[in-house]
């Protein structure tokens, strides 16, 4: 881990799970909540036991360099991993907490070890299978809750750049789908594309 983070207990959770006699404990976070166009995207992680790869850290606090550097060495590190998202029209018939649950689901499920545990990023639990528990601020306090970040983070931004390709009047490789000056710009210009979150643009809708 950084040196800042030192002190910090990264497997504090993980442990005190494993404690209870659970196995396979996952970190679950999300990527892409507040954009107005995009899928949101969740990841699930479980380390092996006593594992903490270095350089991990709350994706937010990283480069994107470093997080692209990380984005393999979790993937090759992780006892197993796996990544999945709700899309933009699932975010519009759910809501976006609701379409994040399920991504979130998702990627719970997709592991191809089954987790009996989760560690939930956050102040609310989504409906999962199996136990769990939130950790507000998680992504800063959890090894496996902070690789998760970075995979979802990674993999989302990944997305945006090919999006960028197909609809590049929307500049989607600047902002990556995120509400800025640029984006809204675009918006005035070209109007939403199919990727956008109507329900996100009901703001912008009665500005016209």
């Amino acid at each position: 881990m950084n040196k800042d983070n030192e002190s910090i207990d990264w497997l504090l959770y993980e442990n005190n799970a494993l404690s209870k006699g659970y196995k396979f404990v996952c970190g679950v976070d999300e990527a892409g909540r507040g954009p107005l166009a995009g899928p949101v995207f969740a990841a699930a992680v479980i380390l092996p036991e006593g594992k903490i790869i270095e350089g991990v850290n709350d994706s937010k606090k990283l480069s994107e360099k470093k997080r692209e550097e990380l984005f393999d060495k979790i993937r090759e590190e992780a006892f197993a991993y796996s990544i999945a998202y709700a899309s933009e029209k699932e975010i519009d018939e759910l809501n976006i907490l609701n379409a994040t649950y399920l991504a979130m689901r998702r990627a719970v499920e997709g592991l191809n070890i089954k987790a009996d545990y989760a560690l939930i990023d956050g102040n609310r639990m989504p409906p999962l299978n199996i136990e769990g528990e939130t950790i507000v601020k998680g992504d800063a306090k959890s090894a496996s809750i902070a690789a998760a970040s970075i995979l979802a983070k990674v993999s989302r931004d990944r997305l945006m750049l090919e999006l960028a390709e197909k609809y590049p009047q929307y500049q989607f490789e600047k902002h990556k789908g995120y509400g800025t000056k640029l984006h809204y710009e675009m918006l005035d210009k070209y109007g939403p594309s199919n990727i956008h979150r109507q329900t996100f643009l009901r703001t912008w809708y009665n500005k016209k």
